[in-house]
């Protein structure tokens, strides 16, 4: 009996593994066929069969034998072509014991769309959830790339998944460093993986050692490591920031030239200017007794938003002024089609990857003092505490008096500002006080609703006449600033406030509660740290608020308020008004920068239709459309900016390695810990150069020696070294240094 029992499991394994043969067989037949030899009405009838039939199985496999009598098809070429195409689009999926529906057993289409060496992302087809794909589970699959995904789980209150199938292979460049390897170049990517990367082309390009050189994947792997390269270009030298960006920005799939014919439109519209009959129907704000002005940065060119604002015996009358874009950009014109596929203008450093060309953005568009032109009037009136009360919007023709600066405005609300200053604001200084009030009022709301005020580093880049970064300052941020901020809350808030009342099929910004296990973690992490903190099992904006009072003094501020902005889910583009956790807003949209986003330009037309009485045609499915491309495209610009900031980071640290430096510790890892200076340079302290002990992590913020001695815990001020670069990666590597010096600051 004992030998029956093992030669029938014998037994079964041989039938599954020819079982799994057969299904590999099957496929290379399908493979050798020639598309002229098979009808395609036949494989298009056979596919509706085999979905029928796989549908009414509800998720159970139905055998490649059963599946064939069923479709009364067995062996016939239409039939093996369906299979294959089904298989091959992700539709059907082959299991050992048959064939199953992928969607029946949770499977889905995504898009790969960012790339690290140890993870990656993907979004769904219908609706853009961005998952998060372990390295293990990518089987190769490179940004662009069309898959198939099983779900796996969760991580951090994100949906995880593992890559089932590469149903279509995008076409994809990718930038990295030229190493030797064994006498030979090879190609190191900056984030496909760890392993160099075989180069096809060797003899056809004139190479060297440490260039930054942009490549495209010719050959695939199983995984990233096996993908072999052609080199296409040579940037230049890796230790160049400047060079590792235009790399970065090159595989990142942003277009940065425009094509001719969107120049062309674009040179019409500036070299005309404003005909009369651009007036028809226009509220003419130019002689408005409310005096109309921009504040922006000093080297700001695209001027896209300005303010009026006069005391009424109720409150406030605030006009915010956006420049009409959509007058110019027009539904599927060659200037639409590329803002679309652009999505967002793209910043970093001193670069400007503009999504609408230069004679719109800093010409015809732009709201240049004493200079007509067209805008889109969000026109509000405000009562005593600052609240809406009731709200239009026109379009409108105006004249702007000042450009102003955010820096000179600040001087004059702090007494600071010389003669030639105030002369030249003498004409607005009483609405810009005006506006400093309503912000004051406005600041108290926002606090009143609960809205938490995160703080969050961003830095400010000197660099030299050769591009070459020589200093890091943080950010900051005065009362000009925010008064500006608050103005643009107010008219994105009645923009949404009209879609809704109205019915109108709209683009908002929304922001999702946090998820549940995101909440979990920081509570706990809250309670580590014996931070007091409401409850956060159905949390509310007012909660989020309550941690950051708790921590207002106290020196792990910034780590906190890390912590919470980790815990939130990421604010995108939806046509369901769900309304702003962040903002603690029912209602919200993007109005005033149509210029830089697609969201706000698509929000216009679908205004201006409205109010003009026209018919937009299929506005649901552009607002969709909309939607969803700018999610993608910002999710984009994000990452390429933050990429590009690392690598001038790196560079302006380069030329300081040796220095010692007073940091904080930003990042607790099983690998190391991450220091961040005052000049928001961030690196890495990695285990094997912390002092000889052993380590263990908690999960949470804190690595302590087994031997019962040092602690490194999240928020814990540390002094370190610079002892390695890389700005190709944009990583620095600290180690602790010797002794701690109070006197010594960071670069």
């Amino acid at each position: 009996m004992a030998r029956k029992m093992k030669v029938g499991k014998h037994t079964n394994r041989i039938k599954k593994r020819l079982a799994a043969q057969a299904a590999q067989n099957e496929t290379g037949r399908q493979l050798t066929l020639e598309p002229d030899t098979v009808n395609p009405e036949a494989v298009s009838s056979f596919s509706h069969k085999i979905i029928t039939f796989l549908t009414k199985s509800k998720g159970k496999p139905v055998s490649r034998k059963d599946l064939a009598a069923k479709c009364r098809a067995r062996g016939q070429r239409a039939y093996l072509r369906a299979l294959d195409r089904l298989t091959r689009e992700g539709v059907i999926v082959p299991r050992h014991t048959g064939y199953v529906l992928a969607a029946q057993v949770g499977m889905y289409r995504a898009t790969i769309t960012a790339l690290h060496k140890t993870y990656g992302y993907a979004a769904k087809e219908e609706d853009t959830t961005r998952i998060f794909i372990p390295g293990r589970d990518l089987c190769g699959a490179m940004n662009g790339d069309t898959v198939l995904l099983k779900p796996t789980g969760t991580r951090d209150g994100a949906p995880e998944a593992a890559v089932v199938t590469i149903i279509e292979a995008a076409q994809v460049q990718t930038a990295g460093v030229l190493v030797s390897e064994n006498g030979e170049l090879r190609f190191l990517p900056d984030t496909i993986c760890r392993q160099p990367l075989k180069i096809t082309n060797l003899r056809d390009f004139e190479g060297y050692e440490g260039d930054k050189v942009i490549a495209t994947v010719v050959r695939r792997g199983k995984r990233h490591s096996e993908h072999e390269v052609r080199i296409d270009a040579s940037l230049g030298s890796a230790e160049s920031a400047k060079a590792c960006c235009e790399a970065i920005v090159a595989v990142s799939g942003i277009p940065t030239a425009f094509p001719e014919d969107v120049c062309a439109e674009a040179d019409q519209y500036a070299e005309r200017g404003i005909l009369p009959e651009d007036l028809n129907g226009r509220l003419d704000l130019r002689d408005s007794s409310d005096p109309i002005f921009t504040i922006d940065g000093w080297d700001a060119k695209d001027l896209d938003d300005a303010i009026s604002i006069a005391r009424t015996d109720t409150g406030y009358r605030l006009g915010v002024h956006i420049a009409d874009v959509s007058h110019y950009v027009r539904p599927d014109s060659p200037l639409d089609q590329e803002a679309i596929k652009r999505g967002t203008s793209v910043y970093y450093a001193d670069q400007v990857i503009p999504m609408l060309p230069k004679a719109l953005s800093n010409g015809i568009c732009s709201l240049l003092p004493d200079a007509d032109r067209l805008a889109f009037s969000a026109l509000m009136e405000l009562d005593e505490k600052g609240e809406l009360v009731e709200f239009s919007f026109r379009k409108s023709v105006i004249r702007s008096c000042v450009k102003g600066v955010y820096r000179e405005v600040n001087a004059i609300f702090d007494g600071t500002a010389d003669a030639e200053t105030e002369e030249k604001y003498h004409t607005v200084k009483d609405a810009l006080l005006l506006l400093n009030q309503l912000r004051a009022i406005r600041a108290a709301e926002r606090k009143k609703r609960g809205a938490p005020s995160l703080e969050t580093e961003e830095s400010a880049f000197l660099l030299d006449e050769n591009g070459v970064c020589t200093g890091i300052v943080p950010r900051t941020r005065g009362d000009a600033e925010e008064l500006i901020e608050e103005c643009m809350l107010l008219a994105n808030e009645a923009a949404a406030k009209t879609a809704k009342q109205k019915h109108l099929p709209f683009v908002y910004r929304a922001h999702a509660l946090p998820p549940e296990e995101k909440c979990q973690r920081l509570a706990e992490a809250l309670d580590r740290l014996g931070v007091p903190h409401p409850s956060l099992d159905a949390p509310k904006p007012k909660d989020f608020s309550k941690i950051l009072e708790n921590v207002a003094d106290d020196p792990r501020k910034v780590v906190v308020h890390h912590l919470v902005l980790r815990s939130m889910a990421k604010a995108d583009y939806e046509t369901d008004p769900i309304g702003h956790f962040g903002l603690a807003l029912d209602d919200y949209s993007h109005f005033t920068s149509p210029i830089r986003r697609y969201p706000d330009l698509a929000i216009h037309r679908i205004l201006s239709a409205d109010i003009c009485g026209e018919k937009l045609e299929n506005t649901m499915q552009f607002a969709k459309t909309a939607a969803i491309a700018g999610t993608m495209t910002e999710q984009r610009a994000v990452q390429t900016e933050r990429d590009c900031e690392d690598c001038y980071r790196a560079e302006y640290m380069r030329n300081h390695i040796g220095e010692s430096f007073d940091g904080v510790i930003s990042g607790v890892t099983d690998f190391g810990i991450y220091v961040m200076l005052p000049n928001t340079a961030e690196g890495l302290v990695p285990l094997d150069a912390l002092p000889n002990d052993d380590y263990a992590f908690d999960g949470f913020f804190t690595l302590s020696a087994l031997s019962g001695g040092q602690k490194y815990t999240l928020g814990q001020p540390m002094r370190v070294t610079c002892v390695r670069v890389n700005v190709a990666s944009g990583n620095i590597d600290f180690s602790p240094a010797d002794s701690p010096d109070p006197q010594a600051s960071a670069s």
